[in-house]
């Protein structure tokens, strides 16, 4: 066996992993106030997500939020029972 052949079977293959979306309206820059990006982090201690919104000012610091995957199920139904109560105000 050739020494191309034996470093060709111990290499580990690559793989491409999406760690971060960001949502923000179509007519926005990524580095809008209006962009909100979702990050999958891992510091060795297990992965989570963050989620940050920048504020449009560059003297201030993007705010961050960190969500666990056990925590995701009531956060997420806190979150949808809070959206459900919004009032929308009437057209002026």
């Amino acid at each position: 066996m050739s020494e191309s052949s034996s470093n060709q079977q111990s290499e580990k293959p690559y793989i491409i992993r999406t760690t971060r979306l960001s949502v923000l309206p179509a007519s926005e820059p990524i580095f809008s106030e209006k962009c909100t990006h979702v990050t999958l982090v891992d510091n060795s201690a297990g992965e989570y997500l963050e989620i940050e919104q920048q504020s449009g000012c560059v003297d201030v610091k993007p705010q961050t939020i960190s969500i666990d995957p056990e925590e995701w199920p009531a956060l997420r139904h806190a979150i949808d029972t809070m959206m459900g109560d919004i009032k929308v105000l009437p057209d002026a």
